[in-house]
């Protein structure tokens, strides 16, 4: 039975330690997301969420590891956050963007739902239909663009609603992702 306990309840001194690496660790990753800008949490790309993942990998293993120092977590953790930050400034460069962020793709336009472009994100009609009800839309003949985001998001744009800066213009057809003005 002793060695339940001791399983469950473990050195008192150690866990003081795991709740003082986690606060320190957590200080750490505040200051650093900062410094670095607060896209890892805000919008999630796939190098964001693998991050954002990491980041949390990193602080639990460190609070709990008792061969692990805070120096040894805070040095990967920054280490980890300072590299996200390369690929967010990299990605300005065409080739790595390209690689770094998935295109948006185009689920609906006007009121036609493109289902090879559902299934090429993972989407059921269920689910644009979910979707869409969040939006406030009850009727897919007033979508005039439904558009899966890179950061996983799908943007609604009703016939209601104007539609870019010079108020309608043509989209891409669905075989095409839908490209920025910079990309």
């Amino acid at each position: 039975m002793s060695g339940v306990l001791d399983a469950l309840m473990g050195a008192p001194e150690r866990a003081l330690l795991a709740a003082v690496k986690v606060l320190a660790l957590f200080v750490t990753a505040v200051v650093v997301f900062r410094l670095t800008g607060r896209r890892a949490l805000a919008e999630l790309a796939p190098f964001d969420f693998v991050t954002a993942v990491a980041v949390g990998a990193l602080i639990g293993r460190t609070a709990t590891a008792t061969d692990a120092s805070w120096l040894d977590g805070a040095a990967a953790l920054i280490t980890l956050l300072l590299a996200h930050l390369v690929v967010v400034r990299l990605r300005f460069l065409p080739g790595v963007r390209r690689m770094a962020d998935p295109p948006p793709h185009l689920l609906v336009h006007d009121g036609v739902v493109h289902q090879p472009a559902l299934r090429r994100c993972g989407l059921t009609r269920h689910d644009l239909d979910i979707v869409l009800r969040q939006h406030g839309v009850t009727e897919l003949a007033a979508v005039r663009l439904a558009v899966f985001e890179p950061n996983g998001a799908i943007s609604v744009i009703t016939h209601t609603e104007p539609c870019g800066p010079a108020g309608g213009h043509d989209p891409p057809s669905p075989a095409e992702p839908v490209r920025g003005a910079d990309g």
